[in-house]
């Protein structure tokens, strides 16, 4: 039997007296679309951010592809295929769309002074071939038109598409996106939902922190049920908005649909 695509396995972290995860085990599929939900401070991100390196866990562990990722730096794991947004954006706002996605790509030929130094023609069909798999990545979420616009000129739905090109820049196959949908119109979460679906049939994994019920309706094929810190439900978005335990904890009351 083959290893689960990612398995997280019982992770504590405390910060002072706050429990924020508290043997936290789930795995997800590999292709698939899990949603990650719970009240306001389950612990949602806190797990996104041990899963990524940016914060090591008292205790536990994660294997991805079967390999032990935990402990690992950030850029390590990213180097390993797992790449995550962030709810402040963190996009250069002073330089374009493009730009910003050609700081997301790695590995990349010229980025020593000695490579641009002294083989300067190589670098320079390396960096032309780097603006053309950027600009397909921007066609690939809808940007291709705002190429060279300044981020700080693009909606902030616009905005949001541009993080997840930068995601896609990484060449990750696990993309991590902590509340994608919040703050978005009508049009551009229809949008985004598109689009996330549209990655998922190019054979990417998703694992999205997301509060708005509608879009894990629409969009979930398993859902993770988180609270204080620990995994309380795992199943399809039906099952888990069906639950009147989990429901209770979540809004007090019925799941429903909240924002647009």
């Amino acid at each position: 039997m083959s290893a689960p695509y990612l398995h997280v396995s019982g992770i504590n972290k405390r910060f002072g007296g706050l429990q924020a995860l508290n043997d936290c085990s789930f795995t997800i599929r590999e292709g698939a679309i899990t949603c990650l939900v719970g009240p306001n401070g389950a612990g949602k991100t806190t797990i996104f951010n041990a899963i990524t390196g940016f914060l090591r866990p008292d205790s536990g562990q994660v294997e991805f592809r079967g390999r032990r990722i935990s402990g690992l730096s950030p850029q390590t794991i990213v180097a390993a295929g797992i790449a995550r947004s962030f709810q402040n954006l963190r996009l250069f706002a002073e330089i374009s769309a493009l730009d910003n996605v050609l700081v997301g790509m790695r590995g990349q030929f010229g980025e020593e002074p000695l490579s641009a130094l002294f083989r300067p023609l190589k670098t320079a069909h390396a960096q032309a071939a780097r603006r053309i798999t950027g600009r397909e990545i921007l066609d690939q979420v809808g940007l291709l038109a705002q190429a060279d616009t300044l981020v700080r000129n693009l909606s902030y739905g616009e905005q949001k598409l541009l993080t997840i090109a930068r995601l896609l820049a990484t060449k990750a196959d696990l993309l991590l996106l902590d509340e994608p949908a919040s703050g978005l119109s009508a049009g551009a979460l229809a949008a985004l939902m598109a689009l996330l679906r549209r990655l998922q049939s190019a054979g990417k994994t998703l694992l999205v922190v997301e509060h708005n019920t509608r879009v894990v309706q629409q969009i979930a094929d398993d859902v993770l049920f988180l609270h204080q810190g620990h995994l309380m439900a795992q199943g399809t978005p039906e099952a888990i908005m069906a639950d009147p335990a989990l429901a209770e904890i979540y809004f007090g009351g019925a799941l429903q649909d909240h924002g647009p």
